[in-house]
């Protein structure tokens, strides 16, 4: 079994890591850090300290009534993609721990798109 990095335990959820196939498992928010562990296999988990978090990134749907998915950009590792059956609460826990200017809204589909046209007209 793994060790938890955390002492204490703010919030424990349902979960789904996006890291290749999609995993079902428990997200941990704690003190320390945040943390999911795979329902099913022991060895499939993720740990972040929260020293490591850069940015906090959340896809925002319909002026803030859905959030389907958050993603944390580490400062080392790479981006880890996370939905949870209470988004919200689980980005309020997060908060506590982040700095509020460090957690942003990803860019909506019109966004990309028209990053990407004027980027092509610009070359």
């Amino acid at each position: 079994m793994v060790q938890s990095i955390n002492t204490k335990i703010d919030l424990t959820i349902d979960a789904t890591s996006y890291l290749g196939v999609a995993d079902y498992g428990k997200i941990m928010i704690g003190d320390q850090g945040f943390e999911f562990f795979n329902d099913r296999d022991a060895r499939k988990f993720v740990q972040i300290p929260w020293e490591e978090v850069d940015y906090v990134v959340a896809s925002v749907i319909f002026k803030g009534k859905w959030i389907p998915r958050y993603a944390i950009q580490t400062k080392k590792n790479g981006t880890y993609t996370f939905a949870s059956k209470e988004p919200k609460k689980v980005l309020r826990a997060i908060r506590e721990y982040v700095d509020p200017s460090h957690m942003v809204q990803s860019l909506s589909f019109l966004d990309v798109i028209k990053r990407g046209v004027k980027n092509k007209l610009h070359k």
